[in-house]
């Protein structure tokens, strides 16, 4: 589990079935690590750059084969402090980033909408590349969220360009009221 508060960001290189990323901390085999928001398993570390596999499901899901810079979290342990919300790290699909606009020490960007229109809700949370945000303005096509400077400067969110692919994960807590409604 993860709570979409990223540690870092790290230079990210696909080949072949694995994914090079240069991490900003220490890791060893068999760890589990956010990269973008995707729950993925560390396959060797040489002090610097982490190996991943990244399966076919992954792929056809994720951003992964296309981002040169990614976000980063360890998996929460379990007597860890909980921030964020709760990441499952099996991103739901991606979405393109549509535009931004600055006001005070506020950036609001907008996102086009997933196909989970349900999921997104004004002040409900929703993970982009990996990152716990709150929606704040919902429209027909797309939602808004609301980046402080902060989020800006540690995450990969002002690196994105309209039209770019942005890895999604629905609020886990959304996904398992609707199913209770459906039956």
């Amino acid at each position: 589990m993860f709570t979409g508060i990223v540690e870092g960001t790290g230079r990210a290189r696909y080949s072949a079935g694995k994914l090079y990323v240069e991490l900003p901390f220490d890791v060893k085999e068999g760890d589990s690590v956010a990269v973008n928001g995707a729950c993925l398993t560390v396959v060797s570390f040489d002090g610097k750059t982490a190996v991943f596999d990244v399966g076919e499901e992954t792929l056809a899901r994720t951003n992964l084969r296309e981002a040169r810079v990614v976000n980063l979290e360890r998996a929460m342990p379990a007597s860890g402090r909980f921030d964020g919300h709760i990441v499952t790290g099996h991103v739901d699909g991606t979405i393109r980033f549509v535009t931004k606009r600055r006001s005070g020490n506020t950036t609001w960007m907008a996102f086009e909408m997933p196909k989970e229109k349900w999921g997104v809700a004004e002040k409900g949370s929703i993970a982009l590349n990996g990152v716990s945000l709150t929606v704040a303005r919902v429209e027909v096509s797309r939602f808004w969220i609301q980046v402080i400077p902060y989020t800006l400067e540690k995450t990969n969110l002002d690196l994105l360009k309209p039209g770019e692919k942005v890895n999604y994960e629905i609020d886990v807590l959304a996904r398992y009221v609707k199913r209770i409604l459906e039956r």
